[in-house]
């Protein structure tokens, strides 16, 4: 219900779009505001929150505004101040989490030692799966698998039962889950997930609690809607009741975080849920140019589960997106430097261009093509060391081997990768001997051989260069194998480890000797350590991102790279959802650009 006042000059429901000024004089009942990017959101939520206060004499205290993070809370308040002239106004602003936790604390005096940190959770992980005599090459990788299952199950209220894990056996899975629930409560503690799901339980088993919530809160706004959870929903369509004065801001086609939980099918049937609600598109974009709008419109089209749109600009038509191919990546990343060293030719900063992969691991090759350059970049996202992941480490391990190391350590990386069956019992000394490996399994011939095969491997990869020895060790000794039947028994695609191998075979190439990969490995090890440290100090250096990163954020130049099937988009994306959300993160990754948008 939208009610009429008369507006006087200076009012600021002038400086509005007619979509923009109908979203924020809606008062009562429930409201979607579908607001495609750049489209003035924060600005509609900020100035529908004003005229509840300042038009309607709605209560500050009864008006709840949540957002995703803290950073988003902060924000969304600090524009929210300056809207109100710098003057405090007790409007709640914060996350689902802080807001859930605080209800929780009113019933059951909980404080922030209650919260459960991530080095806890994954200490307590840690000895819980160490018990359970799993075969496991990565224990990080495994454990950030089976916390992202636990919160999954949480958020979407999955009986423990009818779920089964890509990481483990069932049976071993629920062990790990019970033992990990039966740990933190009986320590009395509660984990992110926990907050909504005793938050819920709460409101739904205590109807007067419920009640005096509802009753304090009035008027709920909710921002990037898009990426809520089942759990969540939940919770605030019990708080938004009886009256219902929900006002939900998002855009469905900017909905890219499924893997965390999040449901983009909820915005979809919001108006199955409230018939009655007022739809408000905000259809301007404020941000690109023309010809990126359209470019991204045409693919986002494409996606059948969306609510229907057409966005438009209000900016120039601008440059024609470029979309390039090139035979290889090595060609791909130098065309990007000549380019970026264009635009500074043209009067434009580092700062004034981000470039965006799919993953956080698929910006190595750039960086070091950047390093070489010598031009400045800042990682938005925690750049993986492509040398430092475990099946580096096994490959690795036989080169230093094959060079002359015979460390236990390195030993131990190799001996059964793939399986020989070598006891680490027949290692008794830091430094291996293949002899006494012989000696040791003297009545087992078949051993002997094996144990032979292997020092002959090893003598054999000393002769050749890393590009060389890298195939060797995939094809000739048959680690890919083994990572073939790795993946089966922990229900992931071969293809997934199998890129790691390409991508450091590929590393491999540039390098005639081990000698020199070795030194480039440290120096690029040291880089990244600078790269990290410099981070903040950095005013005009280049973006680096993911495409889920970039969400939210604008740059004047945008390269998106690696737009190639299996890449962009993934692999992974078989079933259609799949696809629809592939086909989200690349319009999200598009409509970041302001000026030039370049697609390689």
């Amino acid at each position: 219900m939208e009610r009429s006042l008369k507006r006087v000059p200076g009012d600021p429901l002038e400086k509005l779009t007619a979509a923009q000024r109908e979203a924020v004089t809606h008062v009562d009942g429930p409201c979607l505001c579908l607001a495609g990017p750049g489209s003035g959101k924060t600005t509609v939520i900020t100035g529908r929150t004003r005229y509840l206060i300042e038009q309607c004499q709605a209560n500050p205290l009864g008006i709840l505004v949540i957002t995703f993070t803290r950073a988003a809370a902060r924000e969304m308040e600090k524009r929210f101040a300056q809207a109100m002239g710098g003057r405090h106004v007790p409007v709640t602003f914060g996350t689902f989490h802080s807001v859930f936790f605080w209800i929780l604390k009113q019933a059951y005096r909980y404080t922030a030692a209650n919260i459960l940190k991530e080095d806890q959770k994954y200490q307590i992980l840690r000895e819980i799966i160490d018990g359970q005599k799993l075969e496991i090459d990565d224990e990080s990788e495994f454990l950030s698998g089976i916390a992202s299952e636990i919160s999954m199950i949480k958020n979407d209220r999955i009986a423990l039962e009818h779920y089964y894990s890509k990481n483990c056996p069932e049976e071993a899975f629920r062990s790990i889950y019970k033992s990990y629930q039966e740990r933190i409560a009986g320590a009395g503690l509660l984990d992110f997930d926990d907050m909504l799901v005793y938050c819920y339980e709460l409101l739904t088993g205590r109807p007067d609690i419920l009640a005096g919530w509802q009753k304090r809160f009035r008027y709920i706004l909710i921002d990037e809607f898009q990426d809520i959870n089942q759990l969540q929903y939940d919770i605030i369509r019990l708080l938004a009741a009886p009256e219902n004065n929900l006002f939900i801001v998002g855009d469905d086609d900017q909905s890219i975080y499924r893997f965390r939980g999040a449901r983009p099918e909820i915005m979809l049937n919001f108006r199955k849920d409230y018939p009655d609600a007022k739809v408000v598109l905000l259809a301007e974009n404020f941000r690109s140019t023309e010809n990126i709008i359209r470019a991204a419109g045409k693919v986002i089209v494409c996606n059948s589960a969306r609510y229907q749109k057409s966005i438009r600009g209000v900016r120039e038509r601008g440059d024609r997106i470029e979309v390039h191919g090139f035979a290889n990546p090595p060609q791909q990343n130098t065309f990007v430097v000549k380019k970026l060293q264009e635009y500074l030719v043209q009067g434009y900063h580092y700062r004034d261009a981000a470039v965006l992969f799919r993953t956080n691991t698929a910006g190595r090759p750039l960086v070091e093509k950047f390093m070489e350059y010598n031009i400045p970049f800042s990682m938005r996202d925690a750049l993986p060391n492509i040398y430092e992941h475990w099946i580096s480490r096994n490959v690795l391990s036989y080169i230093r081997m094959a060079v002359g190391n015979r460390e236990r350590k390195e030993f131990l990386q190799i001996m059964n990768r793939p399986k020989r069956y070598i006891s680490r019992e027949a290692l008794d000394e830091p430094v291996v001997s293949f002899d006494r490996l012989r000696d040791f399994y003297r009545e087992k011939d078949w051993m002997v051989d094996r144990i032979d095969r292997l020092e002959y491997d090893l003598r054999v990869m000393g002769k050749m260069a890393p590009y060389a020895a890298v195939n060797y060790i995939r094809k000739g000794i048959g680690y890919e194998d083994y990572l073939t039947e790795y993946a089966q028994y922990r229900k992931i695609k071969p293809e997934e480890l199998h890129e790691v191998l390409n991508e450091l075979q590929e590393s491999a190439r540039r390098f005639s000797t081990y000698e020199e990969w070795f030194d480039h490995m440290d120096e690029y090890a040291e880089a990244l350590k600078e790269q990290a440290k410099e981070q903040k100090s950095q005013e005009d250096a280049v973006s680096f991102m993911t495409l889920h990163s970039a969400k939210g954020l604008e740059f004047p130049i945008v390269f998106i790279v690696d737009v190639n099937e299996g890449t962009i988009p993934h692999r992974k994306a078989v079933l259609d959802a799949d696809l629809q959300e592939e086909r989200r993160m690349f319009y999200v990754g598009m409509t970041r650009a302001k000026e030039h948008l370049h697609l390689y």
